[in-house]
């Protein structure tokens, strides 16, 4: 593994000099889920939620948080992205087992720095979205598996989380 990137040679944070990167198509993906009672996904699903929409609005929730990663995450690079798709996944539970609602991030640029930091926080704030809009019926949701799922372009090339 190599050293961490965000410290010099005195140990100092910094933010990485990427002036001599190439611009390359970039592509992270990132997912995670939020685990609720069945009650709760049946409501989602019902569109019955008091606050409206819960997956219209927290894909836009999912999307604005890609675009302020850097506003948020102290040693990211403002990028300008050219996409960010959030989709759900919803799987419904019975009365013994949980329900849950798997978000997947895919962001992308042409730039000289990855977007895995926009895919996470996108996902994170997508599923905190789910959580803030569905409390009131359900405050023992559980956000879990946040991870890279696959990365894409730049000098290290292509990962794919088998995980």
């Amino acid at each position: 593994m190599s050293s961490l990137t965000h410290f010099d040679a005195q140990g100092q944070a910094h933010m990485v000099d990427v002036a001599d990167k190439a611009s390359t198509h970039r592509i992270g993906v990132a997912g995670g889920r939020i685990e609720m009672l069945p009650a709760t996904l049946a409501i989602i699903e019902a569109g019955t939620a008091k606050k409206g929409d819960v997956l219209g609005i927290a894909r836009i929730a999912g999307i604005m948080a890609a675009k302020k990663t850097s506003d948020l995450i102290p040693l990211c690079h403002p990028l300008a992205l050219t996409r960010v798709a959030i989709d759900f996944e919803a799987t419904q539970g019975d009365s013994a087992t949980v329900s849950s609602i798997f978000c997947t991030a895919t962001v992308e640029t042409v730039g000289p720095t990855g977007v895995e930091m926009e895919a996470l926080t996108a996902v994170q704030v997508a599923l905190l979205t789910i959580y803030d809009m569905c409390k009131a019926v359900d405050r023992g949701m559980t956000i879990t598996g946040v991870r890279l799922m696959e990365k894409h372009g730049g000098k290290s090339g292509s990962f794919i989380n088998a995980a």
